[in-house]
């Protein structure tokens, strides 16, 4: 891929080979930051798994401390007394049939997709449609709950699902520029602690292979893995 000049000028600020803190490493990365916009930071890390063997699937949620500095639309499907309850949490829509038809039409302006297990029946029709944009509602990201108003709070409040792609890595969004270096390196120390400690009991060798953060107009910083795998224990 070719770089542009801020990126190629920002990558000289790296040492080839070096491996940073990642208190360093925030601070690094504001540094080489060039966009006009409030960059999102992101966290990314490759694992020693199989993601083709169901024993090894690397998958859960965290809340980070400060947040994502983003807005999130959070669409809940149901219906009766838990629309009310899905409104009083701060749920951005809340409807059942109506929605479901408007996202077999294409309609795709959420970001989280919360469902009563009452309305799975409908919505897993669904799967086709929302799996690829990793919109589908699931019990095990707490997506599917009769706790509404929990998992509307929880997710206005910094929740994210991080989940192993086909290629054994994860990558995910832990903040934005704006956020003070110590907001950030928080926020980033808890997505990484939930990945350690989410290791497969049947995972073996090194778990974790590598880890690195960057803006999003900016070079990747390579993370020291050692810090990192501290923070499972």
């Amino acid at each position: 891929m070719k770089r542009g000049k801020k990126y190629a000028e920002a990558a000289k600020k790296l040492e080839p080979g070096k491996t940073y803190t990642l208190g360093d490493a925030v601070k690094l990365m504001r540094q080489m930051a060039h966009a006009k916009f409030d960059e999102t930071v992101e966290a990314a890390v490759r694992l020693g798994v199989d993601p083709k063997k169901a024993d090894q699937m690397v998958r859960g949620t965290t809340v980070l401390p400060h947040g994502t500095g983003k807005s999130i639309k959070v669409l809940v499907l149901t219906k009766g007394e838990k629309s009310k309850e899905a409104e009083e949490a701060g749920a951005d829509m809340i409807g059942a049939e109506e929605y479901i038809e408007k996202i077999q039409g294409g309609w795709a302006d959420v970001d989280v997709i919360i469902a009563t297990p009452d309305m799975m029946g409908q919505v897993g029709k669904l799967g086709k449609i929302l799996g690829p944009r990793k919109l589908m509602p699931n019990p095990k990201s707490g997506t599917v709950t009769m706790d509404i108003a929990k998992a509307v709070k929880a997710v206005k409040a910094g929740k994210i699902e991080y989940r192993l792609d086909k290629t054994a890595n994860i990558q995910v969004g832990v903040g934005k520029l704006s956020f003070s270096d110590d907001q950030i390196t928080e926020n980033l120390r808890t997505f990484l602690t939930a990945v350690m400690k989410a290791k497969p009991a049947a995972a073996k060798g090194t778990y974790l292979k590598n880890a690195a953060i960057s803006s999003t107009m900016g070079p990747g910083i390579k993370l020291d893995v050692n810090e990192i795998a501290a923070l499972g224990k």
